[in-house]
């Protein structure tokens, strides 16, 4: 079992992609895809969703993306952007209720008008650098 906690970081400016609140996102991503098989919303400031799929990390990192836009394009929203997948492994004791926990990963769904220049500006290069390579990943769709 793989588990996704995941954060939104809407980059795009426009009425026509607007943000989610948790439980919506929860609901309409677990409709829009198959292989996640549950997707809570939380109560965090950061975290909003927790989604689980008995797909691998990688697998479900490639899947995120594809049902993040079936889901923007199932509510009628704007889809002229790059959607990016941004994950990273809690490879240590997560901050007690805290929804991240050691074993899952934190994965930022970043919503973007470009997503080389949005990588550039965070430093995705450095940041990936200082991990393991099987700890990390990017996917974009």
């Amino acid at each position: 079992m793989t588990c996704f906690v995941l954060s939104h970081n809407l980059q795009v400016h426009s009425e026509a992609v607007p943000s989610l609140p948790p439980a919506v996102l929860a609901e309409t991503l677990k409709a829009s895809s198959p292989h996640i098989s549950a997707a809570e919303a939380l109560e965090h400031p950061h975290w909003l969703v927790r989604i689980d799929s008995e797909l691998e990390a990688t697998a479900l990192a490639v899947e995120l993306p594809r049902a993040w836009r079936a889901m923007r394009q199932t509510l009628g929203h704007g889809a002229d952007h790059e959607l990016l997948a941004l994950g990273g492994r809690k490879d240590n004791p997560g901050i007690p209720g805290s929804p991240l926990q050691e074993g899952s990963w934190g994965v930022d769904v970043v919503e973007t008008p470009n997503g080389d220049a949005f990588l550039k500006t965070i430093n995705w290069d450095g940041l990936k650098a200082g991990r393991p390579a099987d700890g990390v990943f990017e996917a974009r769709g």
